[in-house]
């Protein structure tokens, strides 16, 4: 039998084309899933690297051989797989690898409506069945293929979702890396008062310019420098399945993930007053704080899109927002979406005449280290040594909500958590400068790499 589980990971499939991922385990991989999610049809689309077209067709396969139907999107990126998925009520398969390099890819999977599968929720059945290999069903109609275009009609839906049309002219530069940006983004923004200055919009899973991770700030200095040299108002970089947003203001800075979920927040307590807001909890604290001063109520998670979703569906949140510049919108049926947040960002700047560094400035209040990865062999170990270096302390509060949380009385607070996959632990510090936020940061990796 087979052993899937380096690449079975917590929310999606994710491996080495040809060493890890082909043909035959993709097609088991659809068969498992046709089986979990019942008929009538499955939706599936794919990103632009060279082996995405053959790996969906394999996983159109299996389900098909399951007597299910599949509705092809074709080129997509994953937002515009979930509101395949949501629109037509499907479940759905996304076929990328978002931002790792060209020899991986992967699958994104999400029942109907977008609702995600992860470890809980049937990812884990899943694995089993592609374990064990699932034959074609006996004596069932073999399910058939259909194509259908959405991209129109998904730029259709994020225009009705935010009203650009009064917003003074804007000039934007959109990095997409090569990725699927390329391809959504001349169609989102058609008819919108915004000249887009476009960088590497050519699809190539190759990605000859840069990695399309912009979580990475090697991989936005490109953008950068271009939005000061042609005097635009904003830049937008997305990764290589154009699900995630990164905001470069006019001077060719970074804008927090953190600042741009404080700002889609108050945008969308404007529509509905003391509605809920979820943020997970290495989100800035200045998150909250500014939902609970425009009268809504911030709910803290797990990081992690599963933990962000039950809890959206849980509370009837509106808006939901991550550190890794994940936007959650209950109007895109709770799934995640950097084009529906970066469209709200340029409808917030166009109304009004001040410059995005200035707008932004009233939501980004306290200095961050942004994730700080350490390898440790004894993960657990570390973990209680940091615990017991600052659990006896004055005025400490500890939490182990997910990893370690500890606040300290002055305000600055950092969260150390165990990679799910890899031999790591992840630290974020957050304080009232960036002083304060190296002198904790020191103090914590030295009992981390100690």
């Amino acid at each position: 039998m087979r052993d899937l589980s380096g690449i079975v990971k917590a929310y999606d499939i994710r491996g080495v084309v040809g060493e890890q991922l082909d043909a035959d385990i993709v097609r088991d991989f659809g068969a498992a899933f046709a089986r979990l999610v019942g008929g009538p049809a499955v939706v599936i689309g794919h990103d632009m690297r060279d082996s995405s077209p053959g790996l969906a067709s394999a996983f159109a396969e299996g389900v098909t051989g399951q007597g299910v139907d599949v509705v092809s999107i074709g080129l997509a990126s994953t937002d515009m797989l979930y509101f395949a998925s949501g629109r037509l009520n499907l479940p759905g398969a996304m076929f990328t690898a978002s931002h790792n390099p060209a020899k991986y890819n992967g699958i994104k999977l999400c029942r109907a409506g977008a609702a995600p599968v992860g470890q809980d929720t049937g990812l884990a059945a899943i694995r089993e069945g592609a374990e064990q290999g699932v034959p074609a069903a006996d004596g069932v109609t073999p399910g058939s293929v259909s194509e259908r275009d959405m991209l129109v009609e998904y730029a259709a839906y994020l225009r009705e979702l935010v009203d650009l049309s009064g917003s003074r002219p804007l000039k934007v530069v959109v990095d997409a890396g090569n990725g699927m940006g390329g391809h959504t983004v001349p169609s989102v923004f058609a008819g919108l008062p915004i000249e887009v200055v476009p960088m590497y919009f050519e699809l190539d899973g190759n990605f000859p310019n840069h990695e399309a991770n912009p979580l990475d700030p090697k991989n936005v200095v490109d953008l950068q420098a271009k939005v000061v040299e042609v005097g635009a108002d904003a830049g937008l970089a997305f990764d290589g399945d154009a699900d995630r947003c990164f905001v470069i203001d006019e001077r060719g800075e970074p804008v927090s993930p953190s600042t741009i979920t404080a700002l889609v927040a108050v945008r969308e307590l404007v529509k509905e007053p003391g509605g809920t807001i979820i943020h997970n909890l290495i989100t800035s604290k200045g998150v909250p704080e500014i939902v609970a001063e425009h009268g809504g109520k911030p709910v803290r998670t797990r990081v992690g899109h599963s933990f962000i979703k039950e809890q959206m569906a849980a509370t009837g949140a509106i808006f939901g927002g991550e550190h890794s510049a994940h936007y959650y919108f209950r109007d895109f049926w709770r799934a995640d979406t950097g084009m529906l947040a970066a469209l709200h960002v340029l409808a917030a700047l166009g109304e009004q005449d001040r410059p995005l560094s200035e707008l932004t400035s009233e939501y980004g209040r306290y200095a961050a280290s942004g994730e700080i990865n350490s390898t440790v062999d004894d993960q657990a170990g570390r973990m209680t040594a940091v615990q017991a270096a600052f659990a006896g302390r004055d005025g400490v509060t500890v939490d182990e909500l997910d990893g370690l949380t500890v606040n300290l009385p002055d305000g600055s607070w950092f969260n150390l958590r165990p990679s799910n996959t890899e031999p790591l632990l992840r630290l974020n510090v957050e304080a009232a400068d960036a002083d304060a936020v190296a002198a904790l940061r020191d103090e914590v990796l030295a009992l981390v790499r100690s």
